[in-house]
């Protein structure tokens, strides 16, 4: 069976040196990541382990005005300027090809597996392959899969090794639960639950939360219907207890 993990998660930005400053003013390394030359997007990055957030911004507008399978594309050009909001989590695979049959025989329509490629800011090429669902589950977006070359290890090492993960000079912080806002939590959190084979924990008529890996997804009552908030782990007495806000997303810190 496909392994499954939290991987990352988008959140639209108009300008990346606003979250960069904000997180570097809080004792949190953040960066400028680099290009998609193909899509007209760019980003800026902060990693928690292998976990990680991806500020994506538009670059050039009318290129991605023109991308034509890539989902998470053309909702940065439906979102943006207007509404800097997180916008969907992504899951983290070994094996894609399973996933695209696993989703499509589930009746979801998919993009293509594609092929993703940027330069980094120090000029090194990162590759993966990646595959956007379109739709949503009661207006709350689907995330969409990717897939990295080698195993986790591997990668881990290899990004710790060339500076891109390393400590934050605030402490040590865990992206831990990814919060949507959602009419009916337990219909949302059964149909994930259904689609991507993650396990539903005890819940009430609030909020349910589902398990992938170590890490959660926690549905709750809100009329919304969108993704919110990102909660972290940390014993750093900095920042505990702090809510980093950008745009319509939080990120808080407990």
């Amino acid at each position: 069976m496909a392994s499954k993990n939290w991987d990352h998660l988008v959140h639209y930005v108009n300008d990346l040196d606003q979250p960069v400053k904000l997180f570097l003013d809080h004792g949190l390394v953040a960066f400028k990541g680099g290009s998609h030359t193909e899509w007209g997007t760019y980003n800026s990055l902060s990693y928690f382990g292998l976990t990680y957030i991806e500020f994506l911004g538009i670059e050039n507008l009318e290129l991605a005005k023109s991308t034509e399978h890539n989902r998470v594309v053309k909702d940065a050009v439906d979102t943006l300027p207007e509404h800097e909001a997180l916008s969907r989590v992504v899951i983290r695979t070994d094996d894609i090809e399973e996933m695209a049959a696993s989703l499509g025989a589930a009746g979801l329509k998919l993009s293509p597996i594609m092929d993703g490629k940027r330069l980094d800011n120090k000029g090194r090429l990162i590759e993966w392959r990646m595959m956007t669902i379109d739709g949503d589950f009661e207006g709350l977006v689907y995330p969409f899969i990717i897939q990295w070359k080698g195993t986790d290890a591997e990668r881990l090492e290899r990004l710790t090794a060339s500076g891109i993960i390393q400590p934050h000079p605030a402490g040590h912080a865990e992206m831990k639960r990814a919060v949507f806002h959602v009419s009916d939590p337990a219909a949302a959190a059964e149909h994930w639950g259904r689609l991507f084979d993650l396990t539903a924990l005890e819940s009430d008529d609030k909020s349910v939360s589902l398990k992938i890996g170590n890490q959660f997804f926690d549905f709750v009552k809100g009329d919304e219907n969108q993704f919110k908030q990102v909660i972290f782990e940390t014993d750093s007495v900095k920042l505990k207890g702090e809510t980093l806000r950008i745009g319509e997303g939080e990120y808080v810190f407990a």
